[in-house]
């Protein structure tokens, strides 16, 4: 299908599976223009295809290059080039930082989660603005977690690089509102993940699945929040934070004697 500069674009970033395809989805279902963001650029020519020809839409994947501006530049020059000014940006993609033992982690993998984190997650929404400003209108949607008021165990780098997005996005909100674009979070708690499929962190051994509703997360809770921000449907939103964790941060302490689902 031939590009359109008329239609609406997003662009998510770890968009090729999970919940970052998911949010894409959404997107290409509401007759989005979808560009896919990801570290392998096959995986997100074949994500941006599956899209386009089960929906009717434009997709482009791109591969993505952790904290390289040039990189960031290029992605939104060839977006421009095709004739779009990006509606929404997505910013999915994370470095976990999974067992970082505060007093044994190398700096390098502490930094290398708050280059991906904060600083790639700036460069691509300060590009997308740029492009918003032109039109007068965008959103910027950042997932981060609900580790980012409420921490886990030897993950110190990922935890307090999700609470620096929330300072980044209200920036953003106060710094780029007069150009007519929002910035807002969705806060996700634990989701169904592969991962989590595997009995890595599923309901037996991780606290966060004692939800009040007594469950988690399915990628569409993500992918329906993420549209809500990013779309026309939150038009006087911006600077907020949209909690989706089944009620868990809403506790003090989880009921640990209640009975757990089993898948």
């Amino acid at each position: 299908m031939t590009a359109n500069g008329m239609r609406k674009s997003v662009f998510v970033t770890g968009a090729t599976n999970g919940t970052g395809y998911a949010i894409a989805e959404r997107f290409a279902k509401e007759g989005y223009d979808v560009f896919i963001g990801s570290r392998r650029g096959a995986d997100a020519a074949a994500a941006a295809e599956k899209l386009a020809t089960s929906y009717g839409i434009f997709a482009k994947g791109y591969e993505t290059v952790i904290f390289d501006e040039e990189n960031v530049k290029a992605i939104f020059a060839d977006i421009r080039s095709m004739g779009y000014l990006l509606d929404t940006l997505v910013l999915n993609a994370a470095n976990l930082g999974i067992g970082q033992v505060s007093l044994e982690v190398d700096m390098a993998d502490f930094m290398a989660v708050y280059q991906t984190n904060v600083g790639w997650n700036f460069m691509l929404a300060r590009e997308a603005a740029r492009q918003m400003k032109e039109k007068g209108k965008g959103a910027i949607v950042f997932i981060t977690s609900n580790s980012a008021l409420r921490v886990t165990e030897n993950r110190c780098a990922y935890c307090s690089s999700k609470s620096a997005i929330l300072a980044m996005s209200k920036s953003l909100a106060v710094d780029l509102g007069k150009y007519g674009i929002r910035s807002n979070c969705v806060l996700p708690g634990m989701i169904k993940t592969e991962r989590w499929q595997n009995n890595v962190n599923n309901a037996k051994y991780c606290l966060p699945n004692y939800t009040p509703i007594h469950d988690i997360a399915e990628f569409e809770d993500i992918a329906n929040a993420a549209w809500y921000l990013g779309s026309d449907q939150s038009r006087n939103t911006t600077g907020a934070e949209l909690v989706v964790d089944g009620g868990m941060l809403a506790q003090l302490t989880p009921n640990i004697d209640r009975t757990l689902w089993e898948d």
